[in-house]
């Protein structure tokens, strides 16, 4: 999966689950969208499809600090290059 694909996909992920229509992809989601606890777990979600596994405690508590969609990116890359 390329970064320009991930892009896209949490692009759309934004724009169809919670109604944000292009973010910049470097926007503090909780600051400017109000993007909460259960949007972040429903996101997850969906970065679990991406990355083809469920992902572990420890590994969910590291997506805790993450705030930009460049952030959610660059957290699906490492995933999944961890799991090939």
């Amino acid at each position: 999966m390329t970064r320009e694909s991930i892009i896209k996909e949490i692009l759309n992920i934004f724009k169809e689950e919670f109604e944000i229509n292009d973010p910049g992809l470097d926007d503090n989601l909780k600051e400017k969208y109000e993007f909460d606890s259960i949007d972040a777990i429903a996101l997850l979600e969906h970065m679990e499809k991406m990355i083809g596994t469920p992902l572990t405690q420890e590994e969910k508590k590291q997506t805790l600090e993450i705030r930009t969609i460049n952030q959610i990116c660059d957290y699906i890359e490492e995933m999944i290059k961890k799991r090939t």
